[in-house]
């Protein structure tokens, strides 16, 4: 979510108070001009900015979500780093959903897209003409033997960033930890936000040094993956960050069970010549992510490639078979890293595409994989990674600051203060465009 307008006074940017449409009474059927599955950041993004386009025409838009609570997940780390409460992290979803659009609180359970139509848990069912499918991802705490009930210990010492029901119990643990093994884990395959593992470690180590506790923790970084991040230029420098720190790399380690009575994790040893070997580690403090995946009322409709997402052109963020359809966020097919900031890039794209389809044209915007994770390494620095597809770094402030892989005090204040209130005044909005600020950006592909 980095930007050329962080740098402006925030006075100069309006907020924006406005009242919402609410669907009072759900009808056994209905029937809108653009349907919206989500209403996390992806979705209500895509409907702020659509609703504010003159070109959109008939305003009808609807959103489908069961959720009475949206959160900003990106502040969840602030949280459990002690920088911020868990109280400005989430406001009530009818105070996010855009003036004028429905919002039905319901749950889908199947998609049919040949006949434009959705199916809710409810029995309730919603056609459309167009449909935005953005429903996020499922972090799935059960994917791991023992973590759930680890996570309902308060004594276990074992917590995670990852939910509002345990982020407040990563700062406790940081808090009262004192000596012994550290272990933070990452899980292999695709998750949201692939920085966050470590951010919170960072902030731990420096919280543990600002103690005077750092010398008597064993810290360890497990993950699933063969480096430290997917993009080069930062995995290099977070690598020689790792060793400067002393931070042992646990590569290519999988976590699969916690014990919190023994406090003993298990990992699964993916390296090739490893023949997936387990290693038990003791712990005294273990923070752990769990793996992630496709909701499975996504994963198992026609929607879905064969990795569970909804199969959309990684340019045009169009469906690849069904033409009135698109995707954004993490539930996308999208090959890039699933953060709020890649969302800033993506929805412009979408919202022009699909006005294109509207008027029976191709679709010609074009997304390129940006996005950014602003990565904290310890209390007043922070690692301002952008980057598209290709791990390509594509970096706002490198012409000004230098290359963004040296952590700077700045990029940290743009984290723990300017984008959590450009989040809830701008970009739920629809009034935010990360590297673009508060202008859109012009998302056509130039002619070479």
């Amino acid at each position: 979510m980095a930007g050329t307008a962080v740098l402006r006074p925030l006075a100069r940017a309006p907020i924006r108070r406005i009242a919402r449409t609410y669907a009072t009474s759900i009808p056994a059927k209905a029937h809108h001009r653009v349907v919206i599955v989500g209403g996390g950041t992806a979705g209500v993004t895509v409907a702020a900015q659509l609703q504010q386009t003159p070109e959109f025409e008939n305003k009808d838009i609807a959103i489908l979500d069961p959720a009475q609570t949206h959160h900003y997940q990106p502040g969840w780390t602030l949280v459990g780093s002690g920088l911020k409460g868990l109280e400005n992290m989430h406001r009530p979803m009818s105070t996010v959903i855009p003036e004028g659009v429905k919002h039905y609180p319901l749950r889908v359970s199947t998609f049919n897209p040949e006949n434009n139509a959705i199916k809710t848990s409810e029995g309730v069912d919603v056609s459309y003409d167009y449909l935005v499918v953005a429903p996020g991802l499922e972090t799935n705490f059960a994917g791991i033997s023992g973590l759930e009930q680890a996570l309902q210990d308060p004594t276990s010492q074992v917590s995670s960033i990852y939910s509002e029901k345990t982020v407040e119990q990563v700062w406790r643990n940081i808090q009262s930890f004192k000596k012994g093994p550290a272990i933070f884990t990452q899980p292999a395959g695709v998750i949201k936000c692939a920085g966050a593992p470590q951010k919170i470690m960072w902030m731990a180590l420096s919280q543990w040094k600002r103690d005077g506790v750092r010398d008597n923790i064993n810290v360890t970084f497990a993950t699933g993956a063969p480096t430290m991040f997917a993009v080069p230029k930062y995995s290099q420098a977070l690598e020689e960050l790792r060793k400067q720190r002393g931070v042992e790399g646990l590569f290519q380690h999988n976590l699969v069970k916690v014990d919190p009575k023994n406090k003993v994790a298990t990992f699964k040893n993916l390296a090739e010549s490893a023949n997936g070997a387990l290693v038990e580690r003791e712990f005294g403090f273990l923070h752990v992510v769990p793996p992630q995946k496709p909701w499975d009322w996504v994963a198992k409709s026609k929607l879905a490639d064969a990795a569970g997402w909804v199969d959309v052109d990684k340019s045009t963020t169009q469906h690849t078979k069904f033409k009135n359809v698109f995707s954004l966020g993490d539930a996308s097919s999208l090959p890039n890293s699933k953060t709020a900031a890649a969302i800033t890039s993506q929805a412009p794209v979408l919202i022009d595409n699909l006005l294109a389809v509207m008027k029976g044209k191709e679709p010609k915007a074009a997304y390129d994989g940006y996005a950014s994770c602003p990565l904290l390494t310890g209390h007043n620095e922070l690692m301002l990674c952008e980057f598209k597809y290709g791990g390509v770094p594509k970096e706002t402030f490198a012409d000004i600051l230098g290359g963004q892989e040296t952590p700077r005090r700045l990029f940290y204040h743009l984290k723990k203060d300017f984008f959590p209130y450009v989040y809830w005044n701008h970009f739920v909005t629809g009034n935010w465009y990360g590297p673009s600020g508060f202008f859109k950006p012009d998302v056509t592909p130039k002619k070479a």
